[in-house]
Parts: C-alpha cells; structure tokens; sequence
C-alpha cells in the first residue's frame, strides 16, 4: 500500500511504502535509525539487520543526507514518536543518491542558511513554520467565505501609491510610470461598493531601505472591505478574524507548534474580545513610563512593545492624530484632528499585524485630502467616483500575514515565515 507519512496511522501493523527524502541517519552497529520526511511529516524509520536482506541493511548504513527513496515498511504505534508511529523497514529502493548536501546537523550561520534557502526549507522547524503559515491561510479563507465575503483580486501594478508615500518600486508600463503595489485597498473599496463584503489576499511591496526583524520587501496581506459598516463594527470584525485563525493553528498544528517549542498557553488566551485603549491614553502610558514621546508622534517598535506588554492578548490602538495617518481615513465626529482607525498590536513584542479604519465617505472633504495631501485629482479621480455614485460608510484593514506567523509561531525574525523572503540586501534565492 503507497502512502504518505501523514496518513501512516490508518495502516497501523500493515505494510506500506512511502516515497521519501533522508532527512538524517544514525546506527549503532546491528540496527539503523533513519529520520525519514516526505514533505506531509517526519517519522523515523527503524532498519534491523537480522531482519532485512544483506543488501537493504547496506543500503540503510551507507545512504547519505536527503538521497530519495522508496521506503517499504510496517507501521508500528509508539508513544514516544513524535507523530505517534514508527517504520519497521523492510525494503529499500534508491531513487536518487545526493552527495555532498550542504546543509549539515551541526551548526550554521544565518548568511548561510539564507544563501541555501531552498535547502533550508527541507528542516523540520522550516517545514513546521510553513505548515503553521499554510494553516492561518486556510483559515482566513474559510473566516471569510463563512462569513459572507467575497474574493477579490486587485491589480499588483498600479499607476499611483494606495497611501501616497513614496516607497513605491517603479517600472515602466510601456510608455507609462507603473507601481508595484503597496495595497489593494483603493481597488477594494470599489469592489465592496459592488458585492457588500470582499477580501483580498495578495503579495505586497514596499520599497523602505529598513532592516528590523519585523520588515521584508515583499510581503502578503489580507484586505477585507466592507460596505455599510464602521470603525466599531470593523473592531470586531477584525478580532475574530485573528481569534478564528490562533483558535484553528492550536486545532490543527498541535505537532507543528511542539517542534517550535511555541508556549501555546499563551496562544490559548487569544479569544474575543481584544482590550482597545486610544492613542491619547497610549501616549500618556508611555510618558508615565519613560519613554521619550510626544502627541502626535507615531509609535516604533519599543513603543508597541512597551503598550503589549500590560496584556496576554493584541491590543488596538485606536483614534490616531489625522496628521500621521492615511489620506483616506475618516475624521472622528467630534474631534477633527483624530481618525476613526486602529492599529492592533500583537503580544510578545510582534508589533502592529493589522492597521485599519473608517474610510471618508464624503466626497468633497476627499478632495480636500487630495489637496492636502498634493494628490493628482486625476490619478485618483475613479477613486472619488465612489464618493459621487451612491457614497455609503464603509470600513476596511490590512492583516501583514508574515508578521502573523512569526507572532504565533514565537520566531524571531520575519524572514522565516516566507518561503523566499525579499529583504534589503537580499534577491537570491
């Protein structure tokens, strides 16, 4: 019977064979332990001399790091295994013998392993960060679809910048200046006047030359747009969003998150609804605490850190100075100079993984944003449409999925929650 490693405990005592890479080996003379992965798991696979043919023992002491094989075995329960079961082998079929393979048990430097990044992947703790990203990705599908939403792509090509920075990659788009985007969120506001609720789920670039352990070039963001709701409804929206996937990793990825060593009893507190605390309270937090800030200055990285630190779960910030935020979002009824928007701040010194708020609704206080902000009335002119044709509240946020693994995975650094990560100095792999 050919299975996978995955599916191994519905043949428990019977014998299949397994298509797999050697992970790593180890002998003690008459018996050879192999450390088999075939890209579902890891399980190890036990080779007893006295009970294989001459050439398959052989075979099993001389296989040398990730050659491929056919491994044919019985399936045995053991408690001890981390996936609960073992491989008595009893036949061996070389497909391909690697030499040489770079990546070795012992110790390597980060360069290194960021240079065989294509290898690195192969590790168990690799393959456990990308099961943990692939988790949060079918989760937020199903949220949303479960919820309503519709999928939408926007174009990663545009003509100007979502938020008006200028940390744009330019290319030129035949006789045009082009952009990679930053955000699909200008394209999303059209399409939730168009179907209610809609999400994106997309690569996004941003060209700043930064360097810390929270930033790549090239990241992934989901990008929920809805029509007829405001900032307090997006609130929820937005923490049972986040509680729905931390809630479906401890489900799912119970052996992905033992090889991390992640505490998951810090994970298990993530359940709605989030502490909120304004911008206003924040700054006062942070003076009364040491920290060099003033009122209308944006927070860094130690100053969400400091604010996350007094709880177990994320926390929004909320109402920002209109000056240090989008052009787009929406003034709060009662005070001009700050928006309807938050930040949520992840524990344990993740940082900002969700920025959102209320977007202008009204179109001639849009065009004085344009005006305010030195916007091109006519690069932006279909966004105002909008504004023109049946205006309604609606609210939208952004979730950076990179800095969302690292957070529940309990990483230090972002790059190891992409595949390939883009970093500053960084292009290859």
């Amino acid at each position: 019977m050919k299975t996978t490693i995955s599916q191994v405990g519905k043949y428990t005592d019977q014998e299949v064979t397994i298509g797999a890479w050697l992970a790593n080996k180890r002998s003690s003379g008459k018996i050879a332990f192999l450390q088999l992965r075939d890209g579902t798991g890891f399980i190890q696979g036990v080779v007893v001399k006295a009970e294989v043919a001459e050439e398959v023992f052989a075979t099993a002491k001389n296989m040398t790091q990730e050659s491929s094989l056919y491994v044919k075995g019985i399936v045995r329960s053991d408690e001890r295994a981390p996936s609960g079961y073992e491989l008595t082998v009893t036949g061996i079929e070389i497909i391909h013998e690697a030499v040489d393979y770079p990546i070795t048990p012992k110790e390597h430097g980060t360069e290194f392993l960021m240079d065989h990044r294509h290898l690195w992947l192969r590790s168990k703790r690799q393959h456990a960060v990308m099961k943990v990203r692939n988790e949060l990705i079918r989760a937020t599908y199903e949220f949303f679809n479960e919820n309503g939403f519709v999928k939408v792509d926007p174009p990663i090509l545009t003509g100007s910048s979502a938020e008006g920075t200028t940390n744009l990659f330019h290319t030129k788009y035949f006789d045009e200046d082009a952009y990679l985007s930053q955000s699909g969120q200008l394209y999303m506001e059209a399409a939730a006047m168009a179907l209610g609720k809609v999400f994106s789920f997309g690569p996004t670039f941003r060209a700043e030359k930064s360097k810390t352990r929270r930033h790549l070039i090239e990241f992934w963001m989901i990008e929920p747009e809805m029509a007829f709701v405001d900032h307090e409804e997006s609130l929820e929206v937005q923490e049972q969003y986040v509680s729905y996937m931390v809630q479906s990793v401890l489900k799912n990825c119970q052996l992905e998150l033992k090889v991390l060593g992640r505490d998951i009893s810090k994970l298990e507190k993530i359940v709605a609804p989030f502490p909120r605390i304004t911008y206003d309270d924040a700054i006062k937090f942070l003076q009364e605490n040491g920290h060099e800030i003033q009122w209308g200055e944006d927070f860094g990285a130690p100053h969400e850190t400091a604010i996350a630190e007094s709880f177990e779960k994320p926390v929004f910030i909320t109402h920002y100075p209109a000056e240090i935020k989008a052009f787009y979002m929406k003034p709060h009824p009662n005070r001009a100079d700050v928006v309807l928007c938050a930040d949520m701040i992840a524990p344990e010194g993740y940082g900002e993984i969700i920025g959102g708020s209320q977007r202008i609704d009204d179109m001639d206080l849009l065009q004085k944003r344009f005006e305010e902000h030195n916007l091109p009335e006519d690069t932006y002119k279909w966004y105002l449409d909008l504004r023109r044709y049946g205006s309604v509240p609606h609210s939208g946020f952004g979730l950076g999925l990179e800095r969302t693994v690292a957070w529940v995975c309990g990483l230090e650094h972002v790059r190891e929650t992409i595949p390939f990560p883009r970093l500053l100095n960084r292009l290859y792999p």
